[in-house]
């Protein structure tokens, strides 16, 4: 604006302001002082290009928040002023005049005229879920940010600025090949390996003779003497092979062969073949090492076919049933690794494996037997002891795997937020797999590399619910 013109719109309005004075004391009416207010500030403005287009709303004449889709005038009788299509934009709260842009063509980054975008709606600036379809002002006087025509799309996208982004605490991280791990832990108990019980009974009748120096509890070993007996089966059988020629080499036909299915020892069958006579009472030693779980046999009873005298177990090796629940089942399989600590020994740890995991839920609590397999050389563990079980679980091949704080789960769906640059930030909906004791494997959604964010995203998921509810209402505002 040139000197001369400010000095004569400076003037213009000082005579308004003493005309407004004298007007006063004169009767001279309020429309005619705003008539010559509204010809003193156009004469200080300088002059810009008509306005272009139909007219697609109208504003109050003051510039307050009052619009309207249809001509109407103020209380006081003043029409409203239209707007037309190249008046539409107002950029008065990013400091730039409107008439610069409206007498600018758009163009696109090579040159060449770029096709103007539509404004669908305008939202509240301050984030409030009020939109309108025509230009408008909040109640601060901010006008209302304009929606353009493929904005909306990605309605849920948050941008963030860099201060706000240090002050929320937002961090991110990348998504990488990974294995999964973590430990499951339940309680077990430890059961004797039925594989290596052993129990001692007689296929004929037999009476016993005498019963060896051993009770409930005791240990045993292989080839120590249990009991003597005689049977009247096994001797007839002893004779008839006594009184042939004895040669071991036939064993397996005859008379030998019926002693063996008799249960007689071998020692018994050979020395039987050698001296050709037949022992009046036998001798059963113990088929293996172990302890003695129950004694039966008393001296002078009559044993009958299939009646346990002794139960014998081998306690080398034990179990330890564990009960699973069954929502951690997936994450078992047999040979991985598990430690276990009995309660009754503070400070020690036994290394095992899953040995088998049982094909049966328990209805009242849930849970699945599984079995682990220990060894225990020295009989330390010993069957009913409680312990607790820690099972390695998980994914041993490399999976895409992010932070656990990186997961949003609201139950219908789970989301991480991706790192787009510059202040971006895009909810992804991801299916879950393993989750680790710090990582999450993700089975679909987002790739190795990829930049997810770790911390302050519940922030970043409410803005973007936010953005989501504000282009629903929008769109459904605009319908037809």
């Amino acid at each position: 604006m040139k000197i001369a013109t400010w000095l004569a719109a400076v003037t213009s309005l000082a005579v308004v302001g003493g005309g407004a004075y004298l007007a006063g004391a004169q009767g001279v009416g309020q429309q005619q002082l705003h008539m010559l207010f509204d010809m003193a500030v156009a004469e200080a403005q300088p002059s810009k290009p008509e306005p272009t287009g139909t007219v697609i709303y109208y504003r109050h004449p003051d510039g307050l928040p009052e619009y309207s889709a249809k001509p109407r005038q103020t209380p006081d009788g003043r029409e409203f002023v239209s707007v037309r299509e190249s008046e539409d934009i107002s950029f008065t709260a990013l400091g730039i005049k409107t008439a610069e842009i409206s007498t600018q063509p758009i163009t696109s980054a090579t040159g060449s005229p770029a096709t103007e975008r539509k404004v669908l709606y305008y939202r509240n600036p301050m984030g409030l879920p009020d939109t309108s379809k025509v230009p408008k002002k909040d109640s601060m006087g901010m006008d209302y940010i304009p929606v353009f025509e493929g904005d909306q799309v990605d309605a849920s996208t948050v941008k963030v600025s860099l201060g706000k982004l240090q002050r929320t605490g937002v961090k991110t991280t990348k998504a990488e090949l990974a294995s999964i791990s973590r430990k499951i832990r339940v309680p077990g108990t430890v059961a004797l390996d039925e594989r290596l019980i052993s129990v001692i009974s007689m296929r004929t009748d037999a009476f016993i003779d005498d019963v060896a120096n051993v009770t409930t509890g005791d240990r045993i070993g292989k080839g120590e003497s249990l009991f003597s007996f005689y049977s009247k089966e096994i001797a007839t059988a002893g004779a008839e092979f006594a009184a042939g020629k004895g040669d071991l080499r036939n064993s397996d036909a005859g008379s030998a062969l019926r002693l063996k299915n008799l249960g007689v020892p071998d020692e018994v069958i050979r020395s039987i073949a050698e001296k050709h006579q037949v022992p009046t009472s036998i001798e059963y030693v113990s088929p293996r090492n172990g302890v003695v779980l129950e004694r039966m046999a008393t001296t002078g009873m009559m044993a009958k076919p299939g009646d346990p005298l002794f139960r014998i177990a081998d306690t080398s090796h034990v179990w330890v049933i564990a009960d699973v629940p069954e929502f951690d089942l997936a994450s078992i399989q047999k040979g991985i690794p598990v430690a276990v600590r009995v309660r009754s020994l503070p400070g020690r740890t036994f290394e095992g494996t899953v040995d088998l995991i049982y094909p049966e839920i328990q209805q009242e609590t849930r849970t699945t037997k599984v079995r682990i397999e220990l060894p225990n050389p020295d009989g330390i563990l010993m069957a009913n002891m409680y312990a607790d079980v820690e099972i390695e679980a998980g994914v041993q091949k490399p999976v895409v795997a992010v932070p656990n704080s990186a997961v949003i789960d609201t139950g219908d769906r789970q989301i991480v937020f991706i790192d787009k640059g510059d202040g971006k930030f895009e909810p992804k909906d991801v299916s879950l797999g393993m989750r680790g004791e710090e990582q999450t494997e993700i089975t679909k959604g987002i790739a190795a590399g990829d930049q997810v964010v770790v911390a302050a995203n519940f922030l970043l998921d409410a803005e973007s619910n936010l953005n989501s509810a504000l282009s629903g209402m929008a769109t459904d505002e605009v319908k037809p």
